[in-house]
């Protein structure tokens, strides 16, 4: 084969290659994006059984699609509600990362199947009016408590016996409910009235059910939100 012969093969070989390799990377996303609504309205309709609603739902599956597929297993897939409601209760948004995920090839093809995951762990952001709201309807004699991020702590202001006061807690989870404790560094708050209003927060604050029967494991807070971290066992979507 002559020089010039052997470079034009070259040339088509690669152009091959290149419009091979960009055919495969449309179709592994097209695929994708089809798996992709698909499991989140299968989660939708899921989290509707726990009295749940969002404003958008959307699902991100990691990684090649198609080497994924063949195995039917998902090493990791993203499910974020924008704006949810967990029985009327407003929260900012909901993120659930799911590991190990048997997702069966015949739901691509809108037939029936059953997607299984082996680890769950979930997030929730919950403004911290929210908190405050609920505390006040959990326990009598916090009428009028508010709850604010201040300075990256979350705060909480109440008038007690006529007088106005303001203290740091430490949102904690005691028995499945938020607890909010009385931060040890209060100053400027007399000792009664702080321990009056330190009784009054621990008595924890009833949560709705968490979408997938998730449970509790923690809860922190960052920039503006409160965060609730909770894990699910066995979850399953059925088509």
């Amino acid at each position: 084969m002559s020089p010039s012969r052997q470079g034009r093969w070259l040339r088509r070989l690669v152009v091959t290659v290149v419009l091979v390799a960009i055919l495969a990377f449309v179709v592994d996303k097209v695929a994708a994006v089809v798996a992709q609504n698909q499991l989140a309205s299968m989660a939708q309709k899921e989290a509707a059984k726990y009295d749940v609603r969002s404003a958008d739902t959307s699902v991100k599956i990691n990684g090649f699609f198609i080497p994924q597929l063949i195995k039917q297993d998902f090493s990791k897939v993203t499910l974020t509600m924008g704006k949810p409601a967990f029985s009327k209760v407003p929260g900012e948004n909901l993120t659930v990362d799911m590991s190990n995920v048997h997702v069966p090839r015949s739901l691509l093809f809108q037939q029936s199947g059953t997607v299984t995951v082996g680890t769950t762990d979930m997030q929730v952001k919950i403004s911290p009016r929210e908190i405050g709201r609920l505390a006040v309807h959990s326990t009598p004699g916090l009428a009028g408590l508010t709850t604010e991020v201040v300075g990256g702590k979350l705060h909480a202001k109440a008038a007690i016996q006529g007088v106005n006061i303001d203290v740091p807690v430490v949102p904690q989870i005691q028995k499945g409910q938020i607890a909010l404790a009385v931060d040890e560094s209060a100053t400027g708050v007399p000792s009664a009235l702080q321990n009056a209003l330190k009784n009054l927060l621990a008595r924890g604050i009833s949560l709705p059910e968490l979408p997938f029967g998730a449970q509790l494991t923690s809860v922190n807070v960052q920039d503006n939100a409160v965060v609730l971290s909770a894990t699910v066992k066995d979850l399953k979507f059925t088509r």
